[in-house]
């Protein structure tokens, strides 16, 4: 049985808010059900509350559902220098969470950069993961001679979205020129095919616009307000700091070259994500690659029709896909 969809009413019902003291921060966390832990890891820009729909309907399946703000978002604490981002550092937090628990593996549900610390918690901890449900970002290797933001710049351009978030306050002055909630439902419904570029001259494409931002009708204006509001008291720099720690996890992770992610694995994107459309992705995923380094990929699932935040876009259809791979284990 699957919940219906919510109404900007209903969205909070239930759902439980408490702090927790994690691997030297404050850690918000959102909560919902009893029994077993699914743990839910969120992306950028976004929240907790990206798992408002599987939060709902998990807890009525029998599940104990714990959605964090991650480090640098929301209500959780924002260190400000980006050697704070580490995967040591985030992964450091999941595993604090998961120990406040009570220390049992969980399963994993992840998307986006969640999705990335899911990869890194998988190979850090195993232990503590039960089976990974990953969204939209796969595992990719390290490549022992080149580090990430260079090898970005000579495939994709120094206009290429993870170049241009490198520089500490640039990205956080040119978001300062538009409106929060226009810079963000410019991430969240933008669906041109990857690789996602900022140009330096209207780097958001809102320059020309006249009113706000159309949305679809999977995200509301209660939803977006929600998210602005936390983000306007924030700023970016928590979500951007992720990005400029790239090289640094780079090094930090040389002793992981060639290692494979050895548990199960459900890997789920929707093809007009532009994760997924960047080029190179499709072959790595589909070609042989991405099994190699997890040999217990279960499943590719491709959603038809979907974007990169697919589980708000088609959040039913997302649940079930979840479900029905979770109950296994």
């Amino acid at each position: 049985m699957l919940t219906p969809l919510l109404t900007s009413s209903s969205t909070m019902e239930g759902i439980e808010h408490r702090t927790v003291r994690v691997n030297g921060i404050n850690m918000h966390v959102a909560e919902k059900g009893e029994g077993p832990i699914i743990l839910f890891l969120h992306g950028f820009p976004e929240l907790w509350y990206t798992w408002r729909h599987q939060i709902h309907a998990f807890s009525a399946l029998g599940y104990h559902c714990v959605a964090p703000d991650l480090r640098g978002y929301g209500d959780t604490d924002a260190p400000p220098s980006a050697t704070s981002y580490t995967c040591f550092h985030v992964v450091g937090d999941v595993v604090a969470l998961i120990e406040s628990m009570g220390g049992e593996p969980v399963y994993l549900v992840a998307h986006d950069w969640g999705a990335i610390i899911g990869w890194y918690l998988c190979m850090f901890r195993p232990d503590k993961v039960k089976a990974y449900v990953c969204m939209s970002v796969p595992y990719r290797p390290r490549h022992p001679k080149m580090k990430p933001v260079e090898t970005m710049k000579l495939v994709f351009g120094e206009d290429y979205y993870m170049c241009r978030f490198q520089e500490t306050g640039v990205m956080e002055d040119e978001i300062k020129n538009y409106e929060t909630a226009q810079v963000l439902k410019k991430f969240l419904t933008d669906r041109t095919p990857g690789p996602p570029c900022l140009p330096k001259f209207d780097p958001f494409g809102l320059k020309d616009l006249n009113g706000p931002l159309p949305l679809p009708p999977w995200i509301s204006e209660e939803d977006i307000k929600y998210i602005v509001d936390k983000f306007d008291r924030t700023g970016f720099t928590g979500g951007l700091n992720y990005y400029r720690a790239l090289d640094l996890n780079w090094e930090l992770t040389a002793a992981w070259t060639g290692a494979q992610v050895k548990l199960p694995v459900i890997y789920v994107v929707g093809d007009e994500d532009m994760v997924y459309t960047t080029p190179g992705l499709k072959e790595y995923v589909h070609g042989g690659g991405f099994k190699k380094d997890v040999p217990l990929l279960q499943e590719i699932v491709v959603m038809e029709g979907v974007g990169h935040f697919l589980n708000q876009e088609k959040p039913q259809e997302s649940t079930a896909i979840i479900h029905d791979f979770i109950k296994k284990f």
